[in-house]
């Protein structure tokens, strides 16, 4: 038996920061544990009355979703997600790093979106929105001509007579859709994947999608085919990190554009929601074409909670501990009160962060008896970890992000580390000016380039190469990196002579990246958007970009980042591989795993200050699922004996073990 007191210093605090980040709904999954149904309902039965119309007239609607920082917009559209996706097929779409390129962006992210799995569901919902098209709906029908191509592509062409861009190319794809060994490759081309030739015969076409223009035609005939299946959602989220325009502010018009555009092409079974902070619509309104504003058929906003669900969202995150309770606590929020509820928040509203962060605060002071300092780099440290592991586990290969992401997320990396003078667009020309960037070399006057391109075809890379020459020609910098991990092509190719010419000599060089550095650049760039849209908690406060900067230099994080240290970004590490193309097979100065155990069991008890050996043993056990018990414990006997952390009550029973942190100096 054990009391709520006792549990509360043993477990984990229930109100831990890790749980505030919202992000993409298909990455982020939500505990239906903590949800409280009540908050924001008003606006989940609006949004699904504007999603019913939808279904039942065809026609594209859009809906603003305004709400402060901290309100929960993020977090609606994951709930909207699980709530209605037995409804309608759900795209997230993360920020566009480049304008230019957004039809190409909205595209990769819709078919993304649609290779999820729904929960309750085996298959994905592309799979599902191909097979619930009328002319499928007889099982029999779709039987008889799967093993036929052209009889597949006959009857969608017979079905969808008109409006349908490159018809025979796009159906074609369909087809290969339903055939498992080319399933991957008939993806790549629907998002707009630059193939190979090799690829590209394969699946019996000419050409890929590598314009704005081929894009947005595509995606049309997505809406013009989905007029007969369930409605599309369209969500457009963490606008606060989009592309910027010259003046330093966000390019909200282009996605109005697009957003205009989807409702003049007269595109059926779409709701578009675009999510964005009050402040930063008040701020941009003079921005947006008056016209394009007219595109908006719906408007909502998040209200701030009263006190009865504020106080139903604590007894949400301590039920866990509730339920373990002997005797059981007096009410479902004890220790804590709706008293403290009324004296922070007097006007009776507050917002769900807020009150998440004051049930956080209260719960760590009961852990450790009174007044406490976070930590916010080991908050860092542990927001991290959960991030990257979820980054992990969801990227399998570099090109699920476009050469435009790549480079935007390690742009965002050289600013956090403060690099001098970083200028985007190094090449010259609109295209392949998206793929690069320049920087001054840390520690020394001249400058450096990096081009990181991963399309796949060897036309692209040629004229990638060319306008690595013309940069080099022009002088725009002393040093030149390209950064690629597909293939150069072959001696008989004109791109690979022109990459021999100018890679393969000092001082310009290749680096072949790792997945592992390109889980750092996603991780850092997830944090970001989180960031700049004020959905991100560090030890009770909320970073914004510079703070968020400080932070990652401080962990110093990033000098693991192999790519990092073979671009010399950290001095002490500046050309630390030789030759002129480098590989990275590893995770550089890689830790090996009982380092890594302590760094993670030290930073846990450092948020925590107090908690069970037990408990502490099971999040460890969690996190490394490739090591056992008996690491974990000798992972703590170490930092005992470095007199980091202490067991209070050794000799009692493990499960009334409590661990602390020993106090420095």
């Amino acid at each position: 038996m054990a009391s709520i007191e006792q549990i509360i210093k043993r477990e984990v605090n229930p109100f831990d920061p890790v749980t505030f980040k919202a992000g993409n709904f298909w990455q982020e999954q939500q505990d239906p544990v903590l949800t409280v149904e009540y908050i924001h309902q008003d606006i989940l039965i609006e949004i699904e009355a504007l999603l019913d119309l939808v279904a039942q007239d065809r026609r594209t609607r859009t809906l603003m979703l305004y709400g402060d920082s901290g309100s929960g917009k993020t977090y609606l559209l994951g709930r909207l997600k699980r709530t209605f996706n037995r409804k309608a097929f759900f795209v997230y779409i993360d920020p566009f790093p480049d304008s230019d390129f957004i039809w190409r962006h909205v595209l990769r992210y819709t078919v993304d979106s649609l290779l999820q799995v729904p929960q309750g569901q085996q298959e994905s919902q592309l799979l599902l929105w191909l097979k619930g098209l009328s002319v499928f709906k007889q099982r029999s029908i779709l039987e008889r001509i799967r093993g036929d191509r052209q009889a597949f592509i006959r009857k969608l062409r017979d079905t969808y007579s008109t409006g349908i861009y490159n018809a025979n190319e796009f159906f074609s794809v369909l087809y290969d859709l339903l055939n498992p060994e080319l399933r991957l490759l008939a993806c790549d081309w629907l998002r707009g994947d630059d193939l190979n030739e090799e690829d590209l015969k394969k699946l019996r076409l000419k050409s890929a999608i590598n314009t704005e223009d081929a894009a947005q035609k595509i995606l049309a005939n997505f809406g013009r085919i989905a007029a007969e299946t369930q409605p599309i959602v369209l969500c457009f989220d963490q606008l606060e990190n989009i592309a910027r325009l010259p003046d330093g502010n966000i390019d909200l018009q282009a996605l109005f554009t697009v957003n205009s555009s989807i409702h003049n092409q007269n595109l059926k079974n779409f709701l578009v929601i675009i999510s964005l902070i009050t402040d930063i619509g008040r701020q941009n309104a003079d921005r947006i074409h008056q016209s394009d504003k007219a595109r908006i058929d719906h408007r909502v906003s998040l209200k701030r909670i009263s006190l009865d669900l504020a106080e139903a969202l604590w007894a949400s995150r301590l039920y866990p501990l509730y339920k373990q309770a002997n005797p059981k606590p007096p009410t479902p929020i004890a220790p804590l009160t709706r008293k403290i509820l009324e004296m922070k928040f007097p006007g009776g509203k507050t917002d769900p962060r807020n009150a998440l962060r004051l049930g956080q605060k209260l719960i760590q002071g009961y852990k450790v008896g009174g007044k406490f300092e976070e930590d916010s780099v080991a908050v860092l440290k542990l927001l991290w970890l959960e991030e990257f592991n979820n980054i992990q586990q969801r990227v399998s290969r570099i090109r699920q992000f476009s050469s435009q992401e790549l480079i935007r997320m390690f742009q965002e990396v050289l600013a956090a580390l403060q690099v001098a003078e970083i200028r985007p667009k190094l090449l010259p020309g609109t295209k392949y000016g998206s793929y690069s960037v320049s920087y001054e070399q840390p520690g020394k006057s001249t400058r450096v380039g990096v081009v990181w391109t991963e399309e796949p075809h060897l036309s692209n890379f040629f004229y990638v190469m060319n306008a690595c020459q013309k940069a080099i020609q022009q002088n725009l910098c002393q040093t030149l990196y390209l950064i690629r991990a597909e293939g150069v092509g072959k001696e008989t190719n004109k791109g690979y002579k022109l990459y021999q010419q100018i890679f393969t000599g000092s001082p310009h060089r290749r680096i072949v990246p790792d997945m592992t550095s390109v889980y750092y650049l996603a991780t850092y760039h997830s944090l970001a958007n989180a960031a700049r849209s004020g959905e991100l908690v560090v030890a009770g406060e909320t970073p914004n970009i510079n703070d968020l900067e400080a932070l990652i230099r401080d962990s110093q994080i990033l000098q693991n980042c192999s790519l990092l240290q073979d671009l010399g970004i950290f001095k002490d590490q500046r050309n630390a591989r030789n030759g002129n193309e480098v590989t990275n097979n590893s995770n550089g100065k890689k830790m090996d795993t009982l380092q890594q155990l302590k760094d993670f069991l030290l930073t846990l008890v450092t948020t925590q200050q107090l908690m069970g050996h037990q408990v502490l043993i099971q999040n460890a056990l969690n996190q490394f699922q490739m090591v056992n018990e008996s690491k974990v414990l000798q992972a703590i006997q170490q930092l005992c004996q470095e007199n980091r952390i202490q067991i209070l009550n050794a000799k009692a029973s493990p499960e009334a073990q409590l661990v602390c942190l020993v106090p420095k100096g």
